[in-house]
């Protein structure tokens, strides 16, 4: 995936992610948002119907459920997820995503070992001062 991040990592920037989302007619529209060496976070537009297949990552997942709502499949067992809800996925958990209506969710993934030095909105990982 070469696509250029809609935020430049070494500046500063405000962003609708609800302008920023987009949806496609029967299909999965994603946009990386942001990206470093250790972690990626990416907008997905979701419309009624599709679904994505049991996979895995080598990654932590966050999911942030933005609009909507969605079906996940953790290890087999399925979940509805609505908006605002959050969900932590482990590297290597077998997963599925089903969209029984449009949704949008934002999934951020970190690599194995950097979770500890990962900040978000100026916080500073545990264990700084």
């Amino acid at each position: 995936m070469n696509e250029q991040p809609l935020i430049d990592s070494s500046k500063e920037k405000v962003l609708s992610l609800t302008q920023e989302t987009q949806f496609a007619p029967n299909g999965i529209v994603s946009r990386t948002v942001f990206r470093t060496a250790t972690s990626r976070v990416v907008l997905f537009g979701f419309a009624a119907g599709q679904e994505l297949s049991e996979h895995t990552s080598t990654q932590h997942a966050l999911i942030q459920i933005l609009s909507g709502e969605c079906d996940f499949a953790l290890a087999g067992t399925w979940h509805r997820l609505r908006a605002g809800d959050f969900l932590h996925m482990p590297p290597n958990l077998p997963h599925a995503v089903r969209a029984p209506q449009q949704f949008s969710m934002l999934l951020t993934l970190i690599k194995p070992g950097e979770e500890g030095k990962f900040s978000v909105a100026g916080i500073p990982p545990t264990g700084d001062k």
